[in-house]
């Protein structure tokens, strides 16, 4: 496996884990969100990740088996609201109940520390391929 194809492997990674990141964070921000009796209430939202080859634009000789990672969706949870008895909230319906995302903050909470994580990883992997290269450049001068 060359330097850039590692490179490139880190950096789908990289764009992958924002792309979680970012998912995650917006559950959370509406985690607490309610609507209107009638309305659908917010549903939390997963990424899923599928795997890909590296692209020959970084380098014409790769190894099959070194695989980057990509968005393939981003599916929502069907799983039911939470339904809350809440008779004087003004977006009770007609037996008190209030219906909040099915959003749990602590999960969601513990998805972006290892979305951060994950990050920071990749992130060390580029900068371990960079310093590579670098070291290279200077045994080679």
């Amino acid at each position: 496996m060359s330097l850039m194809t590692a490179i490139a492997v880190s950096a789908s990674g990289l764009t992958a884990q924002r792309k979680r990141l970012e998912v995650h964070v917006s559950n959370l921000a509406n985690a607490n969100t309610v609507q209107q009796p009638g309305v659908e209430p917010y549903r939390r939202k997963d990424v899923v990740f599928s795997s890909v080859s590296p692209s020959k634009s970084f380098s014409e000789e790769f190894d099959f088996a070194v695989q980057g990672v990509e968005i393939s969706g981003i599916v929502t949870d069907r799983s039911e609201p939470i339904r809350r008895h809440e008779p004087d909230h003004k977006y009770a319906d007609a037996d008190g109940y209030v219906f909040y995302p099915n959003v749990k903050p602590m999960d969601e909470l513990v998805n972006i520390l290892n979305a951060a994580r994950s990050y920071e990883a990749n992130l060390q992997a580029v900068n371990s391929a960079k310093e590579m290269a670098m070291k290279t450049l200077e045994i080679l001068r």
